[in-house]
């Protein structure tokens, strides 16, 4: 087992920024790229550049939603999509979605997650993300009883701010999803299964952000929000020995509106 350095980045149409992925994953030296909103089709993914530069890929995607990718240069084994018990979505017949694909990558087990956005304040798509999360915490908490020692990486965009930190106005988010108390909740129920937030120990403080929405500047004028999250079991978090946030993705013509997480593993 040899250090490695896992990304998870929203990257919001993998077709549209494929360019800028490639380069992000040379400039940084990223061994796992955790992908979400790739928003293709599994045969119109993009596979021929990762793989020119030295990535296998993984990928999971139904149309021009969602959608979830793992690129690694370090092994891509037991792929897996979707977890035991994860929800449906839809009407009038409800289907899966394309929100969850793992990966065993040099021993440890990548989780890339999109997790439902919510939409609104008494949406039954809320209902359907919290449940979704629910589902989650199970799954999790079930993987640790039988291997307390797995290493294993649940990281992407997780479409809430656990904290009040974590975004550039409260007052602002005071009737809107992301920020509510059953959200926080779902998402502390994850941290409880056993899994912590690895990030936050080398980013601290406020207005240290993962996303800024594309409409009235609000990357320019620094209102974001933290969204996107690395969470480690035990043993994987034990071998964390750094982590940042790339702000600078956010920038220039093309960019996604989220900034990719970067974890350093010993």
């Amino acid at each position: 087992m040899w250090p490695v350095r896992i990304a998870t980045w929203n990257v919001n149409s993998i077709r549209s920024r494929i360019d800028r992925v490639i380069a992000f994953c040379e400039r940084h030296q990223i061994d796992v790229l955790a992908m979400q909103e790739t928003k293709c089709r599994d045969d119109q993914f993009p596979a021929l550049p990762f793989e020119a530069a030295g990535y296998q890929v993984a990928t999971h995607g139904f149309n021009q939603w969602n959608g979830v990718a793992i690129a690694s240069r370090v092994g891509l084994d037991a792929v897996t999509t979707g977890f035991a018990g994860m929800p449906l979505w839809g009407e009038p017949t409800p289907g899966a979605e394309a929100r969850a694909l793992a990966a065993t990558c040099d021993g440890v087990q990548v989780w890339s997650l999109y997790v439902p956005n919510g939409r609104e304040l008494g949406h039954p798509h809320l209902a359907y993300k919290l449940d979704w999360l629910d589902r989650l915490a199970a799954a999790g908490r079930g993987w640790l009883e039988q291997d307390p020692h797995a290493q294993i990486a649940l990281v992407g965009d997780w479409n809430i701010a656990p904290s009040d930190e974590d975004v550039w106005s409260v007052e602002y988010f005071a009737d809107k999803t992301h920020t509510s108390p059953a959200e926080r909740a779902a998402f502390a129920a994850v941290v409880e299964a056993g899994y912590a937030d690895v990030v936050r120990p080398h980013a601290p403080g406020p207005g240290v952000f993962t996303y800024w929405d594309y409409t009235q500047l609000r990357f320019p004028k620094k209102q974001g929000m933290r969204i996107d999250f690395a969470l480690c079991s035990p043993a994987l978090g034990a071998r964390v020995s750094g982590a940042l946030i790339d702000r600078e993705e956010r920038k220039g013509k093309g960019a996604s509106d989220h900034a990719p997480v970067i974890v350093d593993l010993d």
